[in-house]
């Protein structure tokens, strides 16, 4: 039989074959070459995706419902908030230094089937733009987040748990541990420990320095935030990467929008004694960890102590919210439901109309 034959389907009809029988054979097909392989009728595969689309950026409106601008009063600082959902307490998240309010982007599509979102740039980050984008100081970042609480919601906020990754993290505890913010009914800390944090500030100008700093396309900085071990879910990364970068015309590439290895002067403010204040925080408390290690002392014997609930998150880099974002989305709405946490503050069973939490 011509071996033009062993792909040949079995619905062609005899006509067919007796004409392939009758043509003479090509002198490639002669009997003297062997059989080709069973493989050869295996349809060919399509082409891989190209690096430009494989790391090509997505839009945040895929994730979230809406972007805006929030002015400050008697200032000209301007933070630029991302906010998905209709109903439920909010989930107001703050995202690590070098990251961006969209490190929450896929996290917080999950989240906004029942419970409000709202990520913010920080100062100095995305598009956020203010007076002094290098006071990265503990407190001026305290500030700007009841800042932009009060230019939101008024005097009259609704339930509020903060969510903080990081330098966030950082921020969120001492925002709660001021207990300024009335309806302030939950805080949630990610991957970051006074003891491991303080440790690391002596390498952190090292880390900086070591990034590739310069970037042809973002297409190229997507792909090398992954590639390098920084973020590990391509999606997320292709939605949050473009919003840490800014193009430099006099370098023709682009280049980071914030300038963290600036401001040095601050980090220890950020860590120092942080254990003790997230302890001290009266509200509902979750630590999301990426690994047991990085528990401090203090932390160990308030964990014991049942002070915190305590979460670790396996398989994941520093970044959970945005490597686990299904996992992270989940751990959120189940802390707000364990803890009965509703729009208007602590829902309290039996009573129609939930109280306002005046922690």
């Amino acid at each position: 039989m011509d071996s033009t034959n062993l792909s040949s389907l079995p619905e062609e009809s005899l006509e067919q074959e007796q004409e392939q029988q009758q043509t003479p054979p090509k002198p490639q097909d002669s009997q003297k070459k062997p059989l080709p392989s069973a493989f050869a009728s295996v349809p060919v595969r399509p082409p891989t995706q190209s690096s430009l689309q494989k790391y090509s950026p997505l839009d945040w409106s895929g994730y979230f419902d809406e972007e805006k601008d929030v002015s400050i009063p008697d200032s000209n600082d301007v933070f630029h908030v991302y906010m998905a959902g209709t109903e439920g307490a909010v989930v107001f998240c703050l995202h690590g230094g070098g990251y961006s309010g969209l490190s929450f982007a896929l996290s917080a599509s999950k989240i906004k089937e029942k419970a409000r979102v709202v990520a913010m740039d920080m100062r100095g980050h995305g598009k956020s733009s203010t007076e002094n984008d290098l006071d990265l100081s503990i407190e001026t970042m305290c500030n700007d987040v009841f800042a932009v609480v009060k230019a939101m919601y008024g005097d009259s906020p609704p339930a509020i748990v903060l969510v903080g990754h990081s330098m966030g993290g950082s921020v969120a505890v001492h925002v709660a541990a001021k207990k300024t913010l009335r309806s302030l009914a939950g805080l949630v800390v990610v991957d970051v420990v006074e003891g491991t944090a303080m440790a690391s500030l002596i390498h952190m100008q090292k880390i900086l320095s070591s990034r590739m700093q310069h970037f042809s396309s973002i297409e190229k900085a997507i792909e090398w935030s992954v590639k390098g071990g920084s973020l590990r879910n391509i999606d997320s990364a292709r939605i949050s990467i473009p919003s840490t970068l800014m193009f430099d015309e006099s370098k023709n590439c682009y280049v980071y929008r914030s300038r963290l290895e600036e401001t040095e002067q601050y980090w220890k403010g950020w860590y120092e004694g942080l254990s003790d204040k997230f302890l001290s925080c009266p509200v509902p408390k979750l630590l999301l960890l990426a690994g047991t290690d990085r528990l401090d002392r203090s932390l160990t014997i308030g964990q014991m102590q049942g002070k915190f609930q305590m979460v670790v998150v396996r398989h994941t880099g520093h970044a959970i919210q945005e490597d686990s974002p299904d996992e992270f989305a989940t751990l959120i709405l189940n802390f707000i439901s364990r803890n009965r946490i509703g729009p208007h503050g602590v829902e309290i069973p039996g009573l129609r109309r939930p109280l306002h939490s005046q922690s």
